[in-house]
C-alpha cells in the first residue's frame, strides 16, 4: 500500500504531504482545485513522462516522495533494485531545465525502473481513460492481461521478428546493388558512429554525478587544504591549542577528579579533530584540479549527448539500435546464393508461428468466457437492467502480427431487448465509466493501490450510490484513492481529504485537508449543492447519505 506521498512544487501543488488509509480514500474539491494534479504527481514519481512545463511558477525544481509497502514486488525486480526492507521509498526529482533524476532507496535509478516498479504497485485509471474502450486496439491487450497470456505473447513476438528478419534478408537479396550500397553506407556509418564511443550502461549518471567535483576541483583542493593548515599547521593551529589545553585541564584533573569528565570530552574532541585532519590531508592530496580530466568528462558527455539526439533518450536505446543496425548490415550483404536457405527457414518459422497463434487463439477464446462473467457479474450490480456483455474474436491470418492473428472487439447490451453491438457505438459517458470500473475491478490482479480519477462521470444518483458502494468493496482488499465530484460516492471514504485554492495576485496555493466527521459531513452537503451550514437541509441529507453508507457497505 502507499504509506506517504510528499508533493513539492508540481503544478500548482506547493509542499503536499498525504499519510493515506488503507481501505478508501476520497479527495474532493472544487473544479479545478488540484485534485487531478495529485493522482498526476504519483503517476510522476511512478515514471509517468513530466515536463519541465509542470514545475510551478518561481521554482527551480519539483519533486515527488511515495513510500511503499515492498511485499508486492517480485523477488526477481526487488533483487535487482536492492530492495530488503518492508518499506521501498521512492523519489524523483525534475528541474526547470528538463534534467531529471529519480531514486530508488537512495540508489539513482532511471525514469524506466522507476515505472517498472510502478506497474506492480498500482492501476491507474486517470479521467479519460475510460475513452480508451472505445479503441478496439486496446481489447486484445485487456484480454492478454486477464488471460496472464505473457508468455505466449513473448514466443509469438519472437517468432515474428525472425520471421521479418528473414524477409528482410531476401527483400534484401533483390534490392539494387545501388539502393544496397546506398543502404549499406548508411547502416555501417550509424553502426560505427555508435560504436566508436564505446558506451557503457550507467556511464551518462556516473558523469552527471562527478562533474560538480571535477568543475569545482580547484577550490575544493584550496579550502582543503587552508582547512587543514587551521588545524594542524602553524603556531595558531586549531589542534595545538587544544592539545595545549588538554594538557592544563589533565593536570587539573589530578588536583579535582570533578574534571575528569571534562577532560574526557576534550581528549576525544582532539582525537577527532586529529583524524579530521588527516582525511582533509587526503582529500587535498587525491583531488585533482587538472582542467584536461574536466575537458575530457565535458566531451565524453557531449558525445553520449550528440549520440541520445540521434538513436534514443537512454544509453540502452543508443545501443539497441546498434544492434538493429548490424543486423540490417548483415541482411543486405548476403549473396543471393543464400536465397533458397532463407526461404526453407521461413517456412519453417511460419510453421511454428502459426501453430504458436493457434494456441495462443484458444487461451483468448478460453480466457473471454471468464472474462464476459465475471465482467456482467461486475456491471450488473452497477444499476443495469439485464446487462450482456461478450468479447468477440475473430482467427485472422492475414492479421498476423507480434500479438498473434486475432481480431478482438467487447460487445456490449446494456438494456433488455438490445443486441450486443459494438461498446464504441452503444455505451453513453456514464455506461462507459462503469463498464471500466468493472474491468478494472476485474483486472486489477494483485496490484495493491487502486486510482480512480473523477470514475463516476456522467453518473449521479442512486447509481452513484451503487458506484460508492462498489469502490468500498474494492478497498477492502486493495487500497483505493478516488477523486470524486459525487456525494454519493464520496460517503464511503474511509479517508476523506479536502483540496482547496486560494489565489492573489501573486500566488495560487493549494491545501489537502484530512476532514474529521463534521467537516465530511458539510462536505458532502457542498458537494450536495447546500452552502448553509449544519442547519440547513442539505446538511441533514448528508448525514442521512453518510449513514446510508455505513448501513450498506
Amino acid at each position: 500500500m502507499l504509506k506517504n506521498l510528499s508533493i513539492k512544487n508540481f503544478a500548482i501543488l506547493d509542499d503536499i504531504n498525504l499519510e493515506p488509509a488503507p481501505g478508501l480514500n476520497v479527495f474532493s474539491g472544487e473544479t479545478g482545485a488540484g485534485k487531478s494534479i495529485i493522482i498526476e504527481a504519483l503517476g510522476f514519481v511512478l515514471g509517468a513522462r513530466g515536463g519541465s512545463s509542470l514545475i510551478k511558477e518561481g521554482a527551480g525544481k519539483m519533486s515527488v516522495s511515495a513510500s511503499f509497502d515492498s511485499s508486492f514486488i517480485p523477488k526477481n525486480v526487488a533483487a535487482k533494485y536492492n530492495i530488503c526492507g518492508p518499506v521501498i521509498n521512492i523519489k524523483r526529482e525534475l528541474d526547470i531545465k528538463g534534467k531529471g533524476k529519480g531514486w530508488i532507496n537512495n540508489t539513482v535509478v532511471p525514469a524506466g525502473a522507476l515505472a517498472e516498479l510502478g506497474e506492480f504497485l498500482v492501476d491507474f485509471h486517470g479521467q479519460h481513460d475510460h475513452h480508451t474502450l472505445l479503441k478496439t486496439s486496446t481489447h486484445l491487450d485487456l484480454l492478454d492481461k486477464f488471460a496472464k497470456n505473457h508468455k505466449h505473447l513473448e514466443g509469438i513476438a519472437l517468432y515474428y521478428n525472425k520471421m521479418r528478419d528473414i524477409m528482410s534478408k531476401i527483400e534484401a537479396l533483390h534490392m539494387s546493388k545501388t539502393q544496397k550500397e546506398k543502404l549499406l553506407d548508411l547502416y555501417r556509418f550509424q553502426y560505427k558512429e555508435i560504436m566508436d564511443v564505446n558506451l557503457k550502461p550507467g556511464e551518462d549518471i556516473e558523469i552527471d554525478n562527478a562533474l560538480p567535483k571535477l568543475k569545482h576541483s580547484g577550490k575544493l583542493k584550496e579550502l582543503a587544504k587552508d582547512a587543514y593548515n587551521l588545524l594542524y599547521e602553524g603556531e595558531t593551529a586549531g589542534i595545538d591549542l587544544i592539545s595545549k589545553a588538554e594538557k592544563n585541564i589533565s593536570e587539573m584533573s589530578e588536583l579535582d577528579e570533578a574534571l575528569a569528565p571534562v577532560l574526557e570530552e576534550v581528549t576525544s574532541s582532539l582525537r577527532n579533530l586529529e583524524d579530521a585532519a588527516q582525511t582533509l590531508y587526503t582529500y587535498n592530496e587525491n583531488i585533482e584540479a587538472d582542467p584536461s580530466i574536466l575537458d575530457a568528462m565535458l566531451s565524453r558527455q557531449q558525445k553520449i549527448n550528440n549520440l541520445k539526439l540521434k538513436y534514443g533518450p537512454e544509453i540502452q536505446d543508443i545501443l539497441n539500435n546498434a544492434e538493429i543496425f548490424l543486423k540490417q548490415i548483415e541482411s543486405l550483404s548476403y549473396s543471393e546464393e543464400k536465397e533458397q536457405e532463407l526461404q526453407q527457414e521461413l517456412a519453417e518459422v511460419k510453421e511454428k508461428l502459426m501453430k504458436g497463434c493457434m494456441v495462443l487463439h484458444e487461451s483468448r477464446v478460453t480466457a473471454a468466457s471468464k472474462l464476459d462473467s465475471l465482467i456482467t457479474l461486475e456491471i450488473s450490480k452497477l444499476g443495469f437492467n439485464d446487462v450482456k456483455f461478450k468479447t468477440d474474436i475473430i482467427f485472422e491470418e492475414e492479421s498476423l502480427g507480434p500479438k498473434g492473428a486475432n481480431i478482438v472487439e467487447f460487445l456490449f447490451s446494456p438494456n433488455p431487448g438490445q443486441s450486443l453491438r459494438p461498446l464504441k457505438n452503444i455505451a453513453s459517458g456514464g455506461e462507459m465509466s462503469r463498464v471500466m470500473l468493472g474491468l478494472k475491478t476485474v483486472l486489477a490482479g494483485n496490484t495493491p493501490v487502486m486510482v480512480f480519477d473523477e470514475i463516476d462521470a456522467g453518473i449521479g444518483g442512486h447509481t452513484g450510490l451503487l458506484v460508492g458502494q462498489k469502490l468500498k468493496k474494492v478497498s477492502l482488499g486493495k487500497q483505493t484513492l478516488c477523486v470524486t465530484h459525487l456525494a454519493q460516492v464520496a460517503v464511503y471514504g474511509d479517508k476523506h481529504f479536502n483540496v482547496s485554492k486560494t489565489s492573489d495576485k501573486k500566488n495560487t496555493r493549494v491545501t489537502v485537508t484530512q476532514l474529521d466527521s463534521d467537516a465530511k459531513t458539510l462536505e458532502i452537503a457542498r458537494m450536495l449543492g447546500s452552502t448553509h451550514g449544519k442547519d440547513s437541509a442539505g446538511f441533514k441529507h448528508a448525514q442521512e447519505l453518510i449513514k446510508h453508507s455505513r448501513e450498506t457497505a
